[in-house]
């Protein structure tokens, strides 16, 4: 089984967070284990990864080769934009308040844009299948939540909740799909997360195979107890 590439749902279904099953976890080394359960904490999952993730590694583009001439512009350019911003904010009320309010800004909305993605993939009951099972459609509306923010959320995160029907076609534009959702009952077949609901996902992070959920790290412990 393979973890996540970027914008679209792997064969586990849990979007772009790299998730181990009870037995893989349990199989490492213990410094192993430490260090997934550190990259699971939620400081590091929606305060330092964003940060990095957004600050630092999208503005380097090592992942793409230098033959790939359109895609170094397109992150140079940015990174271009990005900087004369920030002369022009330092030349009007210094460098350090500029550099401050730019970090402080863009961490955020890191932070918000990956509790977004999160949420939409790692919920209790998110789809989770081998390469010869898995399948499309099911990965869309049963690896993606729909999260059923207040309407003004909705509209501020460019109803972003809607994420299944992004899924099953990246085409339609966010402002139709409300329309698209309300207009097709068999959408609304997908898991409904209200804001109370997604917190609960905030310690999900074993897949258990034999309940077919993901689990907190606690619950693991206290099933392991009861076993021995």
């Amino acid at each position: 089984m393979h973890h996540a590439t970027s914008g679209n749902l792997d064969r586990r279904g849990t979007g772009d967070i790299t998730t181990l099953t009870v037995r893989e976890y349990l199989s490492r080394r213990g410094w192993q284990r430490f260090l997934y359960r550190l990259y699971r904490n939620p400081f590091v999952m929606f305060g330092v990864g964003p940060a990095y993730q957004f600050v630092i590694r999208h503005r380097i583009p090592t992942g793409c080769p230098v033959r790939n001439h359109r895609e170094w512009i397109s992150v140079l350019s940015t990174n271009a934009g990005i900087a004369a911003k920030i002369l022009v904010a330092a030349l009007l009320v210094g460098l350090w308040p500029a550099l401050f309010g730019y970090l402080a800004i863009i961490t955020i909305a890191a932070a918000i844009g990956v509790w977004l993605f999160y949420v939409q993939h790692q919920f209790e009951g998110t789809y989770w299948a081998t390469d010869q099972a898995w399948d499309f459609q099911a990965a869309a509306l049963e690896g993606s939540s729909f999260y059923d923010l207040p309407r003004f959320l909705h509209w501020l995160t460019g109803s972003i909740g809607f994420h299944h029907i992004h899924h099953l076609s990246s085409r339609i534009p966010n402002y139709r799909l409300r329309e698209c959702f309300e207009q097709n009952p068999e959408l609304w077949a997908a898991r409904r997360l209200s804001l109370r609901d997604s917190l609960k996902c905030l310690t999900l992070a074993l897949w258990d195979e034999e309940r077919g959920s993901l689990r907190s790290f606690g619950q693991i412990r206290k099933s392991l107890r009861a076993r021995a």
